[in-house]
């Protein structure tokens, strides 16, 4: 696990949210960045070991959703039967962060845990998130495995580059604290 104070997790876990409010499929917000949904799970499974954290995150993802429907104008398309399964496709998230939480080491070598487990979380998220809307939102009455899979081609990348930035900006943060706090105590020790 990596080494946070618990006013560090408070901090992060505010970032967190807040990130996912501004990017959350634009509802309010006229910035225009792609959504740090997907980020958001994988990094507070990563960052944040209280257990309570996916469940807030998941109300607040829920919350957005709902009022962006219901107040800001935003059309209806994706509430479906098959918007809950984006509460296991979250949760792939949260766990591949808490399993890289596990994996983590202060050298270069944890980038590859990193790397395998942002790849295996993404695709069950996915899978479980675009796949469950393809069969089961009865939007596609002809769904089909032949038809789902272009479909994959066409949606992971850019979820997948999403993801990769957001949590490629938050490794880099979190090195440059880290390298900060090295730097202290070593002045601190003189």
């Amino acid at each position: 696990m990596l080494d946070l104070s618990p006013r560090s997790r408070l901090a992060i876990g505010i970032a967190l949210a807040l990130l996912m409010a501004v990017t959350r499929g634009h509802h309010f917000s006229d910035i225009n960045l792609p959504s740090a949904s997907w980020a958001v799970f994988f990094l507070a499974g990563a960052l944040l070991p209280a257990r309570w954290a996916f469940p807030a995150l998941f109300l607040e993802a829920v919350a957005l959703d709902l009022a962006a429907v219901t107040w800001g104008g935003v059309s209806n398309w994706c509430v479906t039967p098959a918007y809950w399964l984006l509460l296991p496709a979250y949760a792939a998230l949260w766990f591949g962060g808490r399993l890289y939480a596990r994996l983590h080491r202060d050298a270069w070598t944890s980038l590859g845990s990193l790397l395998a487990c942002l790849l295996a979380a993404s695709l069950v998220c996915h899978l479980l998130s675009s796949g469950g809307f393809y069969f089961f939102s009865g939007r596609y009455p002809e769904a089909s495995l032949a038809g789902f899979l272009p479909r994959i081609a066409a949606y992971y990348p850019q979820s997948l580059q999403a993801l990769a930035l957001y949590v490629g900006l938050a490794a880099l943060l979190l090195a440059a604290a880290h390298v900060f706090k090295q730097l202290r105590r070593a002045e601190v020790s003189r």
